[in-house]
């Protein structure tokens, strides 16, 4: 749905060379729908001027590209078009080569220059780019070169210089493109363009490098750090060196660290033992930290001495394929941390046996606060299900809930879904393909089986048919039952 102005914003659009100057005539206050309208329809001629021109100190994506009176559709969820982002660098610098005073008149009142450029929030799913949109990888380039280029030169007109203006945005890095992106973030400590990232992530980079590249960033913008594929080593310090030692201590709320302890819990050598209890002492110095994620480390009757570091309770925990034991569950539903938790992810860990009991517990402490429960190749069976029914839908405020990979049954499923009226703020579920569109399972089957095994589309597509009608007729038509776990991104702590 779209308003009057918008419609009439679109059409003022499509002449960009006379939009760009009726730019100076128009109300201060069109100048967001503009934008909006203009990185839709990939005008770049107009984004480009109107990056150049803004007359506000903040431009900031997260505010312009959402959903609004005007435009329902949300860009922030979409791929960002390759054209639009360009043309908003392009707009940057060409505001950076341009005289103050200059600058001044062109946006109408020099108080008004640019400060700000807020690039955070771009959806990056993982899924193959295709040509016409930018992927994180290519924005951090692309912003990265215009860093570069800025240090190295660029004909700035006489007259007073352009105030600095601070680009906000996520980087991702890997041992390729590590030099390219340390040489911009030295670039721009000294440039009237300043890279300031909210949210670093590193994957299978050496531990030294993540230490430089940390040591560059701004500590008051810096977030979220996130490491994948690295292997806690003996230079474990130096995973967490500066961001506990210097000013990232106090200001870090999200750290998530894949594949850091892969050792043998239990015959753990002398080196596994020291650097995880360096690891520990690091750990404590955070006093901010708010969401930790632990994915594939092997923490099996550990998490006691992980969590008791932590000088503040936890609202986000991602512990998937941590080979859990009982004892961690019930010292998690024990710990401060589960009476705030919001996310929780124990997927990979089987919760079938022994865990069954202890994890129901930690689903009753933190029934008052959960909205994400992703539990994806834990092994529960219908049996499994029914006990914890009573529990689960006392989390009346959940939002997601994943089971994908389990052994789970049509009956099953249809017992969810009744009990799960009363959970009014439920809007989506990622369900498995019902073990009885499959032929010949060997039981309990393993989730492997379940991932590769070919289903029976015929009762496959009754079954959609009847999980539907049954939402129906609860009058829940807006929850989601869906078993495409790739096309429902897992919420973003920050987006809770």
């Amino acid at each position: 749905m779209h308003t009057l102005v918008f419609l009439s914003t679109r059409q003022v659009l499509q002449c960009q060379p006379a939009a760009c100057q009726a730019l100076p005539l128009l109300p201060r206050e069109l100048f967001p729908l503009l934008f909006k309208v203009a990185f839709m329809d990939k005008k770049t001629v107009v984004l480009r001027e109107l990056v150049h021109t803004w007359p506000f100190p903040l431009l900031s994506f997260q505010q312009l590209l959402q959903e609004c009176a005007h435009c329902s559709r949300a860009l922030l969820q979409e791929r960002p078009s390759t054209e639009s982002m360009q043309a908003v660098i392009l707009g940057l610098t060409a505001r950076l080569h341009t005289p103050e005073a200059e600058a001044g008149t062109r946006s109408f009142c020099r108080k008004h220059a640019l400060r700000v450029l807020d690039m955070t929030g771009l959806l990056d799913d993982g899924v193959e780019q295709d040509p016409g949109t930018m992927s994180m990888w290519d924005c951090t380039a692309a912003v990265a070169r215009t860093c570069i280029a800025q240090q190295q030169g660029g004909t700035v007109e006489p007259g007073p210089s352009p105030a600095p203006v601070e680009v906000r945005v996520d980087l991702r890095v890997n041992r390729a493109s590590y030099a390219f992106l340390r040489e911009a973030l030295r670039s721009s400590a000294g440039s009237p363009l300043r890279l300031c990232c909210r949210d670093l992530r590193a994957e299978d980079l050496p531990m030294r490098n993540t230490v430089a590249l940390l040591q560059l960033l701004d500590a008051g913008c810096l977030r979220r750090v996130d490491l994948r594929f690295n292997n806690l080593g003996p230079a474990v310090g130096l995973s967490c060196h500066h961001p506990t030692r210097g000013p990232f201590s106090s200001t870090l709320a999200s750290l998530r660290l894949a594949l850091m302890y892969t050792g043998n819990s239990r015959q753990p050598s002398v080196d596994g033992e020291d650097n995880f209890r360096y690891f520990l002492a690091q750990m404590g110095r955070f006093t901010c930290l708010r969401e930790l994620s632990m994915g594939s480390s092997l923490l099996s009757g550990r998490l006691d001495q992980l969590l008791s570091t932590l000088q503040s309770p936890l609202e986000s925990l991602e512990l998937a394929f941590c080979a859990l034991l009982p004892e961690d569950l019930r010292f998690l539903a024990r710990s401060p941390h589960a009476v705030h938790l919001k996310k929780l992810d124990l997927s990979g860990n089987d919760l079938s046996g022994s865990q069954l009991e202890p994890f129901q517990g930690l689903l009753q402490t933190a029934a008052a606060t959960l909205l994400h429960l992703e539990l994806t190749e834990c092994q529960l069976a219908d049996t499994q299900l029914l006990a914890m029914l009573p529990v689960l839908t006392r989390c009346a405020s959940l939002r997601y809930l994943g089971l994908y990979g389990n052994p789970l049954s049509m009956a099953g499923l249809k017992e969810l879904l009744r009990d799960s009226v009363a959970q009014a703020e439920l809007r989506t579920v990622v369900h498995p393909f019902p073990v009885d569109c499959y032929e010949g399972l060997p039981w309990p089957p393993p989730a492997s089986v379940l991932l590769e095994a070919s289903i029976n589309e015929e009762k496959f597509a009754r079954v959609e048919a009847e999980l539907h009608q049954l939402l129906l007729a609860s009058g829940r038509a807006h929850v989601v039952w869906t078993t495409d776990i790739y096309g429902r991104l897992a919420a973003d702590y920050f987006s809770l």
